[in-house]
């Protein structure tokens, strides 16, 4: 059973840090691509970083180009979401996502997300 846990959520001022964790266990979590998402209420769930399998290609969403940084630890089986000069757009349920096909250079299409963390909040007040 593929299990994904967020932790590090939490409520931080404008112009703050926070450290999204995503630990995985069930899968080769070192042979599939990583993401984090995040669903603001009355929106849609949108990806805001990405990586592949061997961290050689990144996707970033342009609103947090600069700001944010996804990184991926193989031997601990986690993926981290560096978030900085946090703005109240950032407010959000993030969610860890795991998928695409096996030891792939891209990032997986929006269809290829296949197991899903149930999200931690991330607050930011102005």
């Amino acid at each position: 059973q593929v299990q994904l846990v967020e932790s590090g959520g939490g409520l931080v001022q404008a112009g703050g840090s926070l450290r999204l964790s995503c630990a995985v266990s069930g899968r080769a979590f070192n042979s599939y691509a990583m993401g984090w998402f995040r669903q603001a209420p009355g929106k849609e769930r949108d990806l805001v970083a990405a990586l592949t399998w061997s961290g050689g290609s990144t996707y970033y969403a342009d609103s947090v180009k600069g700001r944010f940084t996804i990184s991926r630890d193989n031997a601990k089986n986690t993926v981290t979401l560096e978030m900085n000069s946090l703005k109240p757009d950032d407010t959000a349920i993030y969610y860890c996502a795991t998928g695409g096909l096996p030891n792939t250079n891209s990032v997986p299409g929006p269809r290829e997300w296949d197991y899903w963390g149930r999200g931690t909040q991330v607050t930011v007040s102005s």
